[in-house]
């Protein structure tokens, strides 16, 4: 829903927004929808919980269907922790740097779906320090050499990964299996 109305606080364009959709009674769907024309007009990080907006709406005599707006609510929360949980990596190992990663592309899949774009820039910015991280602990003489060279080479996974992340995956899979990772790391 692709809205024109012009308000001064986000409370009152909410409530535009719910005017526009001509329904009593709000769940999930209608929800939904003022979320997405607040995450338009304002950005994704400026986007209530589902259960703020209902309790907004019930103030101005919205009827709510409180079982579809408790889960919305709930699903929404939890996929908003998801997200978060995210951005701390874990690139201490090969094994856990590979589900790490993983997980990030997912959430980054995610995150251009819903073009949410303060939360892909929060993720690339957590991904571009990782990196940095590593490379730090990569020439610290605190730093074991068989670390060393682990933290370099997923330093360079990251760098592929801020480059081209929709090729990342695969590129892992073949970088991975190839004969120079199987010798210098044998995996």
């Amino acid at each position: 829903m692709e809205t024109k109305i012009e308000s001064v606080t986000k409370q009152e364009f909410m409530l535009a927004v719910w005017e526009e959709l001509d329904c009593e009674s709000v769940g999930a769907r209608e929800l939904t929808e003022i979320q997405a024309a607040v995450g338009r007009k304002y950005s994704g990080s400026a986007v209530d919980s589902p259960a703020a907006i209902a309790r907004l709406l019930a103030d101005e005599g919205a009827i709510l269907r409180h079982p579809e707006v408790l889960e919305y609510d709930a699903k929404w929360r939890e996929a908003r922790l998801t997200r978060e949980a995210t951005y701390s990596l874990n690139f201490e190992g090969f094994s856990v740097a590979v589900q790490s990663l993983i997980e990030c592309e997912r959430v980054r899949r995610e995150l251009e779906q819903h073009q949410d774009k303060q939360s892909l820039a929060k993720l690339r910015d957590a991904m571009a320090l990782g990196r940095q991280e590593l490379l730090l602990s990569a020439i610290s003489k605190d730093t074991p050499e068989s670390a060393r060279s682990e933290f370099k080479e997923i330093a360079g996974w990251l760098e592929v990964w801020l480059r081209t992340p929709e090729l990342f995956v695969d590129w892992l899979d073949l970088r991975r299996a190839s004969p120079e990772f199987r010798r210098r790391f044998g995996e």
